[in-house]
């Protein structure tokens, strides 16, 4: 299970380049990977026990990645897959080849192996995590024509109510696991929690995100707006896979928690509501696309009423009536992208004579819509007369369900007015879609190809299909149904169900929405009187508004413009809060260890006097020295404590910073401030004494409240027996605490990518120029072949130093030496990854600083987003290539190695992972030059050729 959902991510990695070599047919190579994984669920049908695969993910937490398929999960892979498969099948006819179906095929493949790690997830958060995967792929899809305003309103729309959903569901998950003392899906249903109010609470937010990830009222809104998005994205996410999450969530719970107060009021209640809504509303959409828009809310609404009741019976239909679903409703989506394709419109009032030009393609609408009104012998039938059995049991004695005969039947009523609307707004759009109506042009058609037809005809003969086989599938279904309790009759699926009540209301189901829909006209006029001004759509628009304006309102009384304001209220909250803790902690019996060598009474003075000294400096250029002292002097307390790693970090970081300082230093004024002293001086003076006092206070409470061992006394002998290295800050770095490092460098990732979004107009890369690159007479002197560095040759003669470019060009590569050698020898010896990419990061400066941004192009001919992205895929694959070998996240392995001429060597696979780190911290350092060297230099450039262009004009 994992490989599979791994080869969907790897196909929509591979998915752009593939797209470049096949153009459309992309489509159909994709295809094969959702096939695959139809084909392993139909081998690996579960039997009497589900199947299961366990790695071992974060052992000190408990977290593992965990899949279980058993009938629930086969069944809805079964839907992922092989609906997945078809659609893309189709996509190769219903997109043309440009330059966008490379990115719309690998977010295509990438929702597919999200939704089914969804479906065979066995950990809670592991559930959250590939919903919010399909949160966001989603996004992606249906705002893929970026060039449609609607489109981009509609994707966000969508983010925003299914985020929202999702954090609820989160925290639900928590406390659900808190509770169960698990967060293992399987366990937690197998023993599920004691009832109490904590667990009401918790089951109502999984619910919430459960909700608005199906559209269900008061949620509903947000799907009909998602027809934005291309047809095959609405064929799958919206009937097939995206929106059955919430309905599979519901599934998945009921067997433990249908008794649980408020589950059966809350979501029958919404459930019938849902139903009646979307029914209603579709009976006045004049886009047919609109018309499955809102009748799939309407359905979703009708599954979540059956999959909530929580009997056997009303299980077994449930898992049906969402199987033929999916096949229904994706074949109607697909239908109705092979009109807009074709015919290039969607209006009923416009479309005539479809169903004459193509009969294939309206004997595939009209069997999927026969199933949709549940018309015998079709799979929708079949799942629906299992429904109204299993409402009508309900209402004869609440078959263990605990529901009143009012409830019952008001349920039962609910959604027999729901399948007559259904049966109404189908033949509606069967009419609007193929008719030939009176008075109206035929529509311009152009005949779609086999190829085209296939993936809708396809699912239209299975919907008549697999009616035949309701013996097998409830076989196949029992080791989810018999979860529930046994009810007043056999839970069965079949053709036949015999006379009786149910059969009485599929006819009159099917009989009422003839009616309906001969009478059309007047109950459209009825609807444009009744219609309200207000709905939930116009409800969150006012929301959405009103948080704009409330965000305006609060940035404008807060963000003055002033960073020493904004660094005030922090400070004076770190005083309020943490500092008022401290005080309260504070006893009589704390110790204070002052030094444990004169040496370090020493170092801190120096820093105290820098310190105190940065506070009066009114030049900025001395103010950065001073800060810059204050670093190195906390480096010599490091080495004075014994913690040389730590020093040598310290001094390579206070470097670079003083660097970075001084770059930016260039285009700010000399002074701080000309303006005379004022009162606020002496105000932040102490507010500055304030919290350092705080600050220092914090450490000294926090030191004598130890109470425990820490945890840090085992690493020297972990960081040998499982970290094969005798550097404890490194092995600690690269391996103990690897999971943090792998954060903090995706945080410099981030950071270093926020800040060229702002400043680089373009790509990093089209900032890179080398001296080839410029015409002869652009540099200041000619090149010859002799000279030291080819950059100062770019440079007037007095901003030259012929010695410093001597010694750059002698100590470079010393410099990167030295950085590589830290790389390598950082697990047993001073350094790592970190240090060594600090180190080669410097002789990059060097090269800079002797001859300039031309000079730092020649010596690193790389887009700096290149290293820090290589970088981090070589981190992350480190820490995800021990699970290809049966290992954990992040495990190191070590080997004893021979090699030629060097002689014997340990090796530890942490190394890569410190490579990756490495490489980050040189593109960051790169990234850092090029922001503040290569581009404040162009702009000092610019101003001094219009100065000069002004003065010889003023000349003149």
């Amino acid at each position: 299970m994992i490989l599979l959902i791994s080869v969907h991510l790897l196909a929509a990695l591979a998915a752009p380049a593939m797209a470049r070599a096949l153009g459309r047919k992309v489509f159909m190579a994709l295809a094969i990977v959702p096939l695959a994984t139809f084909v392993w669920a139909v081998l690996n049908a579960p039997g009497a026990a589900p199947v299961t695969q366990t790695v071992s993910w974060i052992p000190s937490l408990g977290t593992d990645l965990a899949f279980r398929m058993g009938a629930l999960q086969w069944l809805l892979t079964l839907v992922v897959a092989g609906v997945g498969a078809l659609v893309l099948f189709y996509c190769a006819s219903y997109f043309h080849d440009d330059d966008r179906v490379g990115s719309f095929a690998a977010t295509f493949i990438a929702f597919a192996g999200s939704m089914l790690g969804l479906v065979l997830a066995d950990d809670l958060l592991m559930v959250y995590v590939f919903w919010e995967m399909t949160t966001v792929f989603s996004y992606l899809l249906i705002g893929y024509d970026m060039t449609k305003r609607s489109a981009r309103l509609a994707a966000m729309q969508a983010l925003i109510v299914t985020t929202f959903g999702g954090l609820a569901m989160l925290v639900g998950m928590l406390m659900l696991g808190h509770l169960a003392g698990t967060m293992r899906i399987s366990e937690i249903l197998a023993d599920p929690p004691a009832a109490s109010g904590l667990l009401t609470a918790a089951v109502m937010l999984v619910l919430v995100g459960a909700l608005s990830k199906s559209a269900i009222v008061p949620f509903h809104f947000w799907l009909p707006g998602a027809m934005s998005a291309p047809t095959p994205v609405s064929a799958y996410l919206h009937a097939a896979s995206m929106v059955k999450a919430g309905v599979y969530l519901v599934a998945l719970l009921a067997p433990a928690f249908a008794g649980v107060p408020g589950w059966r009021a809350g979501i029958l209640t919404l459930g019938v509501l849902t139903m009646l809504v979307g029914g209603w509303r579709s009976l006045v959409q004049c886009d047919v696309k609109l018309i499955l828009a809102y009748g799939t809310v309407s359905q979703l609404g009708f599954l979540l009423v059956v999959l909530s009741v929580g009997t056997r019976a009303a299980a077994l239909a449930g898992v049906a009536l969402l199987l033929a679903h999916a096949l229904f409703k994706s074949c109607l989506f697909l239908v109705v992208g092979i009109i807009d394709h074709n015919a290039g419109n969607r209006d009923l009032r416009t479309l005539s004579g479809l169903g004459r030009r193509s009969p294939v393609l309206f004997a595939a609408a009209a069997i999927a819509g026969a199933s949709m009104v549940g018309f015998p012998p079709l799979l929708g039938f079949v799942a629906k007369e299992s429904v109204l059995t299993a409402l009508v049991d309900v209402t004869a004695g609440g078959d263990g369900t605990g529901l009143g005969p009012v409830a019952a039947w008001t349920v039962l009523a609910g959604v027999v007015l729901g399948s007559i609307i259904t049966t109404a707004y189908t033949l509606r759009f069967l009419w609007g879609a193929f008719a030939d109506k009176p008075g109206v042009e035929a529509t311009d058609f152009k005949t779609p190809s086999p190829a085209f037809l296939a993936s809708p005809v396809v699912l239209a003969v299975l919907s008549l299909g697999v009616a035949f086989f309701g013996g097998p599938l409830t076989k196949s279904l029992e080791g989810y149904t018999h979860q529930f309790p046994p009810g007043a009759h056999e839970a069965k699926l079949a053709l036949w169900h015999g006379l009786g009540l149910p059969l009485g209301l599929s006819v009159l189901a099917l009989v009422g929405g003839a009616l309906m829909f001969v009478a059309r006209r007047p109950i459209a006029y009825a609807q444009a009187k009744v219609a309200q001004p207000w709905s939930a759509q116009r409800a969150y628009l006012s929301l959405m508004h009103g948080v704009d304006r409330l965000s305006v309102e609060v940035t404008g009384f807060m963000q003055r413009g002033s960073v020493s304001a904004y660094l005030a209220v922090t400070l004076v909250v770190l005083l309020a809060f943490p500092g008022v803790a401290m005080l309260m902690a504070w006893t009589p019996d704390v110790q204070v260890h002052v030094w444990d060598t004169p040496a370090q009474a020493a170092a801190g003075l120096v820093v105290v006097l820098a310190a105190i000294m940065t506070a009066r400096a009114r030049r900025r250029l001395r103010a950065a020295l001073l800060v810059g002292v204050t670093g190195y002097g906390c480096a010599v307390l490091f080495v004075l404590q014994g913690a040389p790693d730590l020093a040598l970090t310290q001094v390579l970081v206070e470097t670079a910073s003083v660097i970075a300082f001084v770059l930016v230093l260039r285009r700010l004024p000399t002074y701080f401030t000309d303006r005379p002293l004022s009162a606020q001086r002496y105000v932040r003076a102490l507010l500055g004494l304030a919290v350092g006092a705080a600050v220092a206070g914090i450490m000294i409470v926090a030191t004598n409240a130890r109470t425990a061992q820490p945890v840090s006394v085992g690493f020297p002998e972990a960081s040998v027996d499982f970290g094969g290295g005798k550097n404890i800050v490194s092995v600690t770095l690269v391996d103990i605490r690897a999971w943090d490092t792998m954060g903090e460098i995706s945080v410099l990732v981030a950071a270093a990518t926020g800040v060229a979004s702002l400043l680089f107009i373009g790509t990093r890369r089209s900032t890179i120029r080398r001296v080839g690159d410029l015409p002869q007479h652009h540099a200041a002197e000619p090149k010859t072949s002799g000279s030291w560095l080819s950059g100062p040759s770019t440079l007037a003669p007095e901003k030259r130093s012929i010695i410093f470019e001597v010694v750059t060009r002698l100590v470079f590569p010393a410099m990167v030496m030295v950085g590589v050698y830290l790389l390598f020898a950082g697990h047993n010896f001073t350094g790592g990854g970190f240090a060594g990419g600090i180190v080669t990061g410097l002789a990059l400066v060097v090269r800079y600083l002797a001859g300039g941004r031309y000079e730092l192009d020649e010596a690193a001919p790389i887009d700096a987003g290149t290293l820090l992205g290589v970088g981090l895929v070589i981190a992350a694959g480190s820490g995800l290539a021990p699970l290809a070998f049966g290992g954990a996240v992040l495990e190191s392995y070590q080997y004893d190695v021979h090699l030629p001429l060097l002689g014997d060597h340990h090796l530890v696979t942490s190394l890569f992972f410190d490579i990756g780190v490495y490489l980050v911290v040189v593109g960051l350092i790169l990234d850092l030059l090029r922001t503040f060297g290569s581009r404040i230099d162009r702009q000092i450039i610019s101003e001094e050729r219009d100065n000069d262009a002004t003065n010889a004009e003023v000349a003149r």
